[in-house]
């Protein structure tokens, strides 16, 4: 195993120019109060400079209009658009879209309906459609999309959809619907559940509302990153609408989610990195009890575990990073699942210290890190909660061992073992 720490020349001036950028053009916009239409006006000159840059929906090959690139350069990309919650829509890479578009993708590879991508994929990857991805139901577990419940029943050319789902991100803004649903009972779930496209204006589909969560309270309808409840009656599209073959709804998020955690990891640092300036910028500012914070034990311990945590967060996850553009990402399964948590975990740490430093202000609303504080919590169940991903990693890594009657360390059997191995040298015969 070798891998570089180097980033080719090139390369490195265009994360320079991204990082000059998020925090130049897109910093700004955080601060303002604008509905959803005006929103979207701001961003799409910015998104004209995304393009021009040839940095737009990076995530996809060239074929799509993407950049082709592998997985650590992503990896760092997201680094910096973690910077800013705008940032991955000025970059054409917001969830669920992206996903969404790459899930596409590979379910017109997989099933050849290629009429796909010009009336969904396209348009999506314009930035003139949305989409919000319909998974989650209220009366099952997220973390076990085998217990889904929603059913897809085929009636001659259109499937009949009944269901209910929340959390589905974007769902009161999405213009269509990715679908997870029993298409076949009779079978196990990772064969019998597929994509199904719906789009928003179907009758019976019933967007209730977006869910009030911790990171939003006060929510208003209709806004970006809501989180949204639907109900799905008698919902009928045309059996084209089948993203991929059917019952393979797992395998194509499954393709989908390793590299998209990388994604997330990256983007946690990128918010890691700004509270830990605002935490490093106020103890090197504030006097009390007869020094600055940055002169008290406490809180150069926080610095410091800080700095380390966010340093092996960041290695790890280029690392799985390197993994997946070397050798798959089914080879890179352990490394996934133990970023997912173990980045979280940093997020929330390193969030938490910075607000702790900045004592009264760092809880008020003038600074952002309130805000990082209630999104971070977040990071902790969506994509799989911690609980799942260290059972995977602790399952994986005892395959490696084997029950034993004597511990392979036990002192006396070795003891034993060497003096045979060593007898010539100590004088005992056999």
């Amino acid at each position: 195993m070798s891998w570089s720490f180097e980033t080719d020349v090139d390369f490195q001036e265009k994360l320079d120019w991204m990082d000059e950028f998020v925090r130049q053009e897109i910093f700004p916009l955080e601060v303002l109060e604008v509905s959803h239409d005006q929103l979207v006006q701001l961003l799409r000159p910015l998104q004209q400079q995304v393009k021009a840059q040839g940095l737009w929906a990076a995530h996809l090959g060239p074929e799509l209009g993407g950049a082709g690139f592998g997985q650590v350069k992503l990896g760092l990309m997201h680094e910096i658009i973690g910077l800013s919650p705008y940032a991955p829509f000025v970059f054409g890479n917001n969830a669920p879209d992206s996903g969404n578009a790459e899930m596409l993708a590979l379910g017109i590879e997989s099933s050849g309906r290629l009429e796909q991508r010009e009336r969904w994929l396209e348009p999506l990857l314009d930035g003139t459609l949305r989409s919000g991805f319909s998974m989650t139901e209220p009366n099952s577990a997220g973390s076990d999309p085998r217990l889904i419940t929603t059913t897809a029943d085929r009636d001659g050319d259109e499937w009949v959809i009944n269901g209910h789902k929340w959390f589905t991100t974007n769902g009161s803004i999405a213009d269509f619907l990715i679908v997870m649903a029993v298409t076949n009972p009779a079978v196990h779930p990772y064969q019998g559940i597929s994509m199904i496209l719906v789009p928003t204006n179907t009758p019976g589909v019933t967007v209730i509302r977006d869910v009030p969560t911790m990171e939003r309270p006060q929510i208003h309808f209709g806004e970006i990153g809501g989180h949204s409840e639907i109900t799905y009656k008698d919902v009928r599209v045309p059996y084209e609408n089948l993203i991929g073959r059917e019952g393979e709804g797992f395998r194509l998020a499954q393709l989908r989610l390793g590299p998209g955690r990388i994604h997330h990891c990256m983007r946690w640092l990128g918010q890691s990195r700004r509270a830990f300036d605002m935490m490093c910028e106020r103890a090197s500012s504030r006097f009390t009890h007869g020094s600055m914070l940055s002169d008290k034990q406490t809180v150069q311990n926080w610095i410091a575990e800080s700095f380390s945590e966010m340093k092996a967060s960041r290695l790890m996850t280029l690392e799985a990073a390197w993994k997946i553009d070397k050798y798959g990402a089914e080879q890179a399964k352990v490394d996934i699942a133990s970023i997912k948590y173990f980045g979280a975990k940093v997020l929330h740490n390193v969030i938490d210290r910075a607000i702790q430093v900045n004592g009264s202000l760092g809880y008020s609303c003038d600074l952002p890190l309130e805000s990082m504080y209630r999104a971070a919590r977040a990071a902790r169940i969506y994509d799989g909660p911690d609980e799942v991903h260290k059972q995977t990693v602790a399952r994986q890594v005892l395959k490696g061992f084997k029950q034993v009657e004597i511990p392979s360390e036990y002192i006396p059997t070795r003891k034993a073992q060497a003096e045979l191995k060593f007898a010539k040298y100590l004088g005992v015969s056999n």
